[in-house]
């Protein structure tokens, strides 16, 4: 990377790194429909340099698009909208390749499917669920991710469908990982060399706390036949025996110390969340065609019944502590081979894995291995439901029901949904005649109903939640404003959108799984899982 470009994106650089900018600048995206959502999540990519994108719509802008779209001026009118809207977009970042492609996204889906087969990610915003459907079906077989994005009024929603991704960047808050309760024989050795009694007081203000931890406890199980302090009581007489060894009320390294004893556990570094990693079926049967991500999982689940006797792979981060220089780089030096060392070892089992399984060690960067045994505790696998899954199978039924029941956010997924077989229906979108919006409210409840059978929820229980206040409240809201979209909203949604499209083609961060609603009315979003 370019200086030049490195100070033009150094503060995202910092999110993502070098590897994550990479990945961006190799992405294609295609937008469907350049509506006011569409280009607010275009702006979001744009600028931090996608590689291409593409602005797919066949209508021509109007006086109404002009009021609420940003990316669309007065002397557009009449102009095709998807070359309108490239052209501005374009000016927001020179390096990315935006173009324009002037016909409508149903004409594509149904007539050139393939059109899609070059792009890896693509973005449907306001697009019926039928065209909706057919390109969920192309997105999967593609193995592409696919957002679809729908916004109206104040509210917005959009869900998420990708191939199974893999997390091995999530950039988990304050994970430390010093093995206090276990620790591996280099630190164990390393704290024997300290005399914490010979010390004189400036000298003893400047052992690092993980030295006097590991002390402290190794005379704790000393005097307990070699237990670990597990209970609340044992960790308070820990806390003692600290407190009794402080030269001085205020002495900054056992007060950390102190702070740290929560940390103490004589458990492995192996979550159950990693434990139902290691167990997958994609773990357990590597084969030529498994992914890159599977190979590593299986030689770190190997190497955890192996060399690492229980434990994960270190990560080998060293937060700041209290402690002169040279002990503290001593220290952080006994945790830094450590690290390599395990990265060595799972690197050496990679490479057997993939001599056996007759594939070039390019298969498996080094970069990959290195980056998975670092953040070994919280990788993570997403596999998404695809869109029909969810649209055309009754097997979610009782959850999608206690979903509605519990979260009056999700009667908006119902509502978009209903909203398009209620245009179908009666040729316009519920509201989008004010003076008659209330005659609108009984049409669009049938096809909740309709909408509510398809997902196989019984009627019954259908009309008592239409009944619901939390229904009632958000059929208001959603007819007053048609068909209509809030600048200030889909700016928002652009935002939300965006950020999730960074992460699903960076990997890392951890994106959601799989629908997100914004309530504008309530400020209030949810998640879920559908």
């Amino acid at each position: 990377m370019t200086d030049l470009k490195t100070r033009k994106y150094d503060r995202q650089l910092r999110l993502w790194a070098a590897s994550g900018q990479t990945a961006l600048e190799n992405s294609k995206i295609a937008l469907l429909n350049a509506t006011t959502t569409g280009c607010e999540i275009l702006k979001n990519l744009v600028l931090p340099g996608v590689g291409d994108v593409t602005v797919v719509d066949g209508s021509t802008v109007t006086e109404m698009d002009i009021k609420t779209n940003f990316f669309l001026d007065a002397h557009a009118v009449g102009q095709p909208k998807a070359e309108s809207a490239a052209a501005l977009l374009k000016e927001l970042n020179s390096e990315v390749n935006v173009q324009a492609v002037n016909k409508s996204p149903e004409h594509i889906l149904h007539n050139d499917p393939a059109f899609f087969d070059t792009f890896s990610v693509i973005i449907a915003t306001n697009l019926h669920d039928e065209e909706t459907l057919l390109l969920s079906d192309i997105c999967e077989k593609g193995a592409k991710t696919f957002v679809s994005v729908r916004c109206k009024g104040f509210c917005s929603l959009f869900r998420v469908q990708a191939p199974e991704h893999h997390i091995i960047e999530p950039h988990t808050e304050n994970v430390v990982d010093l093995r206090l309760g276990n620790p591996f024989t280099s630190l164990r050795n390393h704290a024997k060399t300290y005399d914490l009694d010979t010390l004189d007081q400036t000298d003893h203000g400047h052992v690092p706390f993980v030295i006097v931890l590991i002390q402290t406890i190794e005379k704790w199980k000393e005097e307990h036949m070699d237990r670990f302090p597990s209970t609340y009581q044992e960790r308070n007489e820990i806390k003692a025996m600290l407190k009794d060894k402080m030269r001085t009320p205020d002495e900054e390294n056992y007060e950390e110390a102190l702070a740290n004893v929560f940390r103490l556990s004589s458990t492995s570094s192996v979550t159950p969340a990693i434990s139902r990693l290691f167990q997958d079926p994609a773990c357990e049967n590597i084969d030529a065609k498994s992914a890159p991500f599977w190979i590593v999982a299986r030689a770190v689940r190997d190497f955890v019944a192996n060399e690492g006797e229980g434990e994960l792979p270190l990560a080998g981060k060293l937060p700041d502590m209290k402690a002169d220089t040279n002990n503290y780089v001593a220290l952080q030096n006994i945790y830094r081979q450590k690290a390599l060392q395990d990265i060595a070892d799972v690197t050496l089992r990679v490479r057997c894995m993939l001599q056996n399984l007759q594939l070039p060690e390019s298969t498996v960067p080094k970069e990959l291995i290195e980056t998975f045994c670092r953040n070994s505790a919280n990788v993570n696998v997403i596999r998404y439901r695809t869109l029909r899954e969810e649209l055309t199978s009754q097997s979610n039924a009782n959850k999608l029901l206690a979903v509605l029941k519990s979260d009056p956010n999700a009667a908006f997924s119902i509502l978009f949904r209903a909203s398009d077989r209620f245009f179908k229906e009666l040729g316009h979108y519920p509201g989008a005649k004010p003076e008659s919006a209330i005659d609108d409210v009984e049409p669009l409840k049938t096809q909740m109903r309709y909408v509510l059978h398809d997902s196989g929820i019984a009627d019954d229980e259908a009309s008592t939640w239409l009944e619901t206040e939390d229904c009632q409240r958000a059929i208001q809201n959603f007819i007053r404003f048609a068909n209509k979209e809030v600048p200030n909203i889909a700016a928002l949604a652009g935002g939300l959108v965006s950020q999730e499209v960074i992460k699903l083609i960076t990997h890392q961060y951890t994106p959601i799984n799989n629908t997100c609603i914004f309530n504008g009315i309530t400020s209030t979003s949810s998640v879920l899982e559908l």
